[in-house]
């Protein structure tokens, strides 16, 4: 599946947003997503992506 993620476009085997969290390393805990500009709860996670769907992935980080 090819879609953009974070600004490049990337080719992905991720089929839902779990799958797609999980193959870029990013931790469950502290991770927002949005799919085409709209937050994803973390109860929604399972749901499907589609083909040139924009994805941004953003992480908490710690530090001052």
């Amino acid at each position: 599946m090819k879609l953009t993620l974070n600004g490049e476009k990337t080719t992905t085997q991720a089929t839902t947003v779990t799958e797609l969290v999980a193959e870029v390393g990013a931790p469950e805990a502290g991770t927002a997503v949005a799919v085409d500009g709209e937050v994803v709860p973390r109860s929604q996670w399972g749901r499907a992506l589609d083909d040139d769907t924009q994805v941004d992935i953003l992480t908490a980080v710690q530090g001052g």
